[in-house]
């Protein structure tokens, strides 16, 4: 078993202030429902945060970064050693999320959480219990112990970015070769194949993602992680990545303290799926960012019965996709706390 505290519940949604932010909506000085899914952002974030003034300004993100054995057998279009030089530029600020980040004058952290990394990185945060997991294809990923030890680097930092008081959090991973460890976990808690789930990652050809499904649906076999109902700590063990792990941890700690997670690409929503599983009371506090172009991402969103935002044919990764959904979240913020009543701006409202 994982920590106790993984499986402890989650506080629930305050159905009083929701049912408060709903009947506000019905004030506001538009037609019922005009301003679509805005309006239920609003009134979802505000059962979530128990206030009848949803908030989305201070929103800390946080990265996660780790190295997949996995890579060995070819599976991305770069080399390993990408993992330490990303986390470098995300530091000195010339990554995508870093310019993000400044733009939406939001705190970047950066963590270690399992990079090949020999020596600690500055600006980077080193949390880790080995360098690099396994290669799954022909060993189990990642022991228990290990893997436990990602879920606490999870929760640590996000009991850091708590201490900021934040209103929510955008979590986002680094790691050559995890879209192919993700695919695997996903694979086996959806109970499909590989090809369901595998895609160009970093930018293989369709050769390269051919072999990337063979590759994993033969380490399913091999761990025997196609019956239904396998464990989500079974499955992390086998075929799991430490940063994954982290993040998976980080939401339902972040849950645990009331906090929303807005939901990255595929691999965050791989480990949200998994958190789900892990602890399903965590469910309420995901909220979906994109659909990105990663094949698997999809049937994952499904499974977690969210709708994201949009679609902009993203995998990037970094939680560059929920750093660009946040501004429609402050804006749907904005609208319910900013908008005049009809009795306030002298409206007649409809009879």
């Amino acid at each position: 078993m994982l920590p106790e505290w993984v499986y402890q519940e989650c506080p629930g949604v305050s159905t009083v202030h929701r049912d408060v932010a709903l009947a506000r909506q019905a004030e506001l000085t538009k037609p019922t429902g005009a301003l679509g899914r805005l309006e239920h952002l609003a009134i979802e974030l505000a059962g979530l945060q128990q206030t009848d003034r949803p908030r989305a300004e201070r929103v800390p993100i946080i990265v996660f970064a780790g190295d997949h054995g996995i890579a060995a057998q070819g599976v991305s279009a770069y080399p390993q050693e990408v993992t330490s030089a990303m986390m470098s530029n995300f530091a000195s600020g010339g990554a995508a999320i870093s310019v993000l980040a400044r733009e939406l004058s939001l705190s970047l952290e950066i963590v270690d959480a399992g990079t090949l990394a020999e020596q600690p990185i500055p600006g980077v945060a080193t949390d880790k219990p080995r360098r690099g997991s396994r290669d799954f294809s022909r060993e189990a990923a990642l022991e228990l112990g290990e893997v436990a030890f990602a879920f606490d680097c999870g929760k640590r930092a996000v009991a850091r970015a708590a201490s900021a008081e934040p209103d929510l959090l955008i979590l986002g991973d680094m790691g050559i070769g995890n879209t192919t460890t993700s695919a695997a976990v996903a694979a086996a808690l959806l109970g499909v194949g590989a090809e369901q789930v595998a895609g160009n990652g970093t930018g293989i050809d369709a050769d390269g993602r051919a072999r990337k499904a063979r590759l994993i649906d033969a380490a399913l076999a091999r761990h025997d992680l196609t019956r239904p109902g396998t464990s989500a700590e079974r499955i992390l063990c086998a075929v799991g990545g430490l940063e994954t792990a982290a993040i998976t941890g980080a939401i339902i700690a972040a849950a645990q303290r009331r906090l929303p997670t807005l939901i990255d690409g595929f691999i965050v929503s791989v480990a949200a799926l998994t958190a789900v599983h892990l602890n399903p009371s965590c469910r309420p506090f995901l909220l979906s960012s994109h659909q990105s172009a990663e094949q698997g991402h999809r049937l994952v969103l499904e499974a977690l019965n969210v709708q994201p935002l949009f679609n902009l044919d993203l995998r990037l990764g970094e939680g560059s996709g929920a750093a660009l959904a946040l501004p429609i979240l402050r804006l749907a913020c904005a609208l319910h706390n900013g908008m005049a009543t009809f009795t306030q701006a002298s409206v007649p409202n409809r009879s």
